[in-house]
């Protein structure tokens, strides 16, 4: 009874260290849909790649933690630990990649809609059909077109928008569409410069992308050899499953190993993010 207590404490545990709002993946999911349960750990950003929990998950992580430390003995509770850490890491890693990879739809969406704003625009099409058009290119751009038709200040939500991962190359269409208007100038040609601008940038980053990949999967690589290891050393006869989840100096390694293997994946992801930032 205490090892089936123990093993749905763990879970619970592993389930608390996920955010609601680890699964949405979709392209416009603001920080404010993961509000409530789970807060935003960054402040004045849009969203982040960690999100910490709210005084009712904290309560609730104490909890299953305090449960874990009556029905579980030392080595059953050191295991429950090392599980509730791997998990915790894993959903950590997973969810920089699906925020990185957001991003980077972000950045080809920005492009894509400058491009077609300056195309609409220098056949004469209205200025705000123009921005509907991108919103349904880009459906982030929706509260962008809403400023446009009540005569608000397009360039004020242009680069509110901007402040969201990805979406950096706003702010230079903010800044061509204040100069447009002060200036009277032609905003079809301002927008062309900055989509031909965000053009070449994107290359370049597709290109240091594909340098920096090697380099990724190489340290995915390496961490999972530890894993290849034990299987062949399970298939020659070894028992090294038996040291590392049932012996107190087995779960230690276990723990030190899976640390190690994720510093070594959150460096290089570090690493890349750092290189590629905005």
């Amino acid at each position: 009874m205490s090892d089936f207590l123990a093993t749905m404490a763990a879970g619970l545990a592993v389930a608390l260290l996920v955010p609601p709002g680890f699964r949405r993946v979709g392209l416009g999911c603001p920080a404010s849909e993961t509000a409530g349960f789970w807060s935003s750990r960054s402040s004045g950003k849009a969203e982040g790649w960690w999100r910490r929990p709210g005084p009712a998950g904290v309560l609730l992580l104490a909890g299953t933690v305090t449960g874990l430390l009556l029905v579980a003995d030392g080595t059953r509770l050191m295991l429950g630990l090392v599980v509730v850490g791997v998990a915790a890491a894993a959903s950590l890693l997973l969810r920089r990649s699906r925020l990185a990879s957001r991003a980077r739809r972000r950045r080809a969406a920005v492009v894509d809609v400058c491009e077609a704003l300056a195309g609409e625009l220098r056949a004469g099409q209205p200025l705000v059909s123009t921005l509907g058009h991108g919103a349904d290119v880009w459906p982030e751009l929706v509260p962008v077109v809403g400023a446009a038709r009540l005569g608000a200040d397009v360039p004020a939500a242009l680069r509110r928008l901007a402040r969201t991962e990805g979406a950096e190359g706003l702010a230079e269409v903010a800044a061509a569409w204040q100069v447009a208007e002060r200036s009277g100038t032609g905003l079809a040609v301002a927008l062309d410069r900055v989509a031909r601008t965000a053009r070449e940038r994107q290359s370049t980053r597709h290109l240091v992308q594909g340098e920096l990949a090697s380099a990724q999967a190489t340290a995915r690589l390496v961490a999972l050899l530890p894993l290849a290891s034990l299987g062949m050393s399970a298939g020659v006869g070894g028992d090294p499953w038996h040291f590392l989840l049932a012996t107190p100096a087995g779960i230690a390694c276990l723990g030190l190993g899976a640390l190690c293997a994720f510093a070594g994946l959150l460096w290089i992801d570090r690493i890349a993010a750092r290189v590629l930032g905005p």
